[in-house]
């Protein structure tokens, strides 16, 4: 399972309505996650490693908008304390 990260312009991030989407933050740390949801976020503030299952490790940073797809069993390892928007389902 992939997860996208891209960056949006200002355009894609007002037709996205990003701005009205609920906010989540977490200090440093590691944990285990599994999303029985697609979901996708845009980051505010942090940096974060996320390793998967199958081994691979995405670097998620402030400014990059991400696509986790439902299914996915992860470890979410925080470098910095994150802000993000966030849209599930």
């Amino acid at each position: 399972m992939e997860i996208r990260i891209k960056k949006l312009s200002d355009k894609e991030i007002e037709e996205l309505g990003i701005k009205n989407w609920p906010i989540w933050t977490k200090e440093v740390s590691v944990f285990d996650w599994y999303y029985d949801e697609k979901e996708k976020c845009y980051f505010l503030e942090g940096e974060v490693e996320v390793e998967t299952q199958d081994g691979k490790t995405y670097t998620i940073k402030k400014g990059d908008f991400v696509e986790f797809p439902k299914g996915l069993k992860c470890i979410w390892k925080i470098k910095s304390p994150v802000r993000k928007h966030y849209k599930i389902g």
